[in-house]
């Protein structure tokens, strides 16, 4: 019974910590601040909205003010139609932390993150960039690499995910929440690789 119980305790630890590194790569972990090698400056900081936008926001803002790249790209329509897009509302949160307006370049029609995918390749395209970290929810990031990956076959593409998420943490396995994200972003990944993806 005790010989048990310590299986089915080490099963769900190696599961959560897979799931955590898997769904979460960090491809600044170990970069502090721009150097070279992995840790070179970038042409952009991508950011995505949805989840917590304001975090991801505040993230890509923190990249910009320790200079790991010139320019930030927002991207995301309005959840709510009547309103400003999720775009905008990132673009105020930005030039309030005091990111100037010039330094910023928005996408306000994207609604999923395929098209956030494909309207930022757009610009990327039209800028010549080369180089480009995004920005997401850890549990997001994944599926966004594979999308934007997919779209932007010829740009180096280095993940950064959120350090704070009101959404995810290191903690997300203890609730139902986490393992909804967690369960449902496995499941989208799936469909991507099979071709079907939104």
């Amino acid at each position: 019974m005790i010989h048990r119980l310590i299986g089915l305790v080490l099963i769900a630890v190696v599961v959560i910590v897979g799931l955590s590194y898997y769904l979460s790569p960090d491809d600044l972990k170990d970069c502090p601040r721009p150097g070279s090698g992995q840790c070179q400056k970038a042409g952009a900081i991508i950011v995505i909205s949805g989840g917590d936008t304001e975090a991801r926001t505040a993230e890509a803002v923190k990249l910009y003010q320790t200079g790991w790249a010139p320019t930030i790209i927002l991207s995301g329509a309005a959840a709510d139609k009547s309103g400003p897009s999720n775009a905008a509302a990132m673009r105020k949160q930005a030039e309030a932390a005091g990111v100037p307006a010039a330094a910023l370049v928005m996408d306000e029609r994207s609604e999923t993150t395929k098209q956030n995918a494909q309207e930022v390749a757009n610009i990327i395209a039209q800028r010549g960039i080369k180089r480009v970290i995004l920005v997401t929810s850890g549990y997001h990031m994944r599926r966004a690499l594979a999308e934007f990956s997919a779209q932007l076959p010829n740009v180096e593409l280095r993940a950064r995910p959120t350090t704070h998420d009101k959404h995810w943490s290191a903690w997300w396995w203890l609730t139902p929440w986490g393992w909804w994200l967690a369960v449902g972003e496995l499941l989208r990944i799936s469909l991507f690789a099979l071709g079907v993806s939104r």
